[in-house]
């Protein structure tokens, strides 16, 4: 199975939220419904970020980068935090 890194960028401010990784299941899911899915290489299954949390990212565009292999999504975070540990974002020191 193909995992692609997946950038994951509030569409307005820029602010990066997180790293995962999507393979072509949590693409098609992504595209299908607007809310960003990834592939869990912990739980070896998809889900929906936010599922558990209430936390969502409402998917604004979809970019790949120029060697195809890193795709940039821009969201709208509906919800306060997206990391796991409570903060905004997984590279906030706050």
């Amino acid at each position: 199975m193909k995992l692609i890194p997946t950038i994951i960028q509030d569409a307005i401010t820029r602010e990066v939220y997180m790293l995962g990784f999507m393979n072509d299941k949590a693409l098609a899911l992504t595209k299908q419904t607007g809310y960003v899915h990834f592939w869990s290489r912990k739980r070896k299954k998809l889900w929906k970020k936010g599922e558990i949390s209430g936390n969502t990212l409402l998917v604004k565009k979809i970019d790949v980068d120029c060697d195809n292999d890193t795709f940039l999504i821009q969201v709208k975070l509906l919800g306060t935090v997206v990391c796991h540990t409570g903060k905004r974002t997984c590279f906030a020191s706050n």
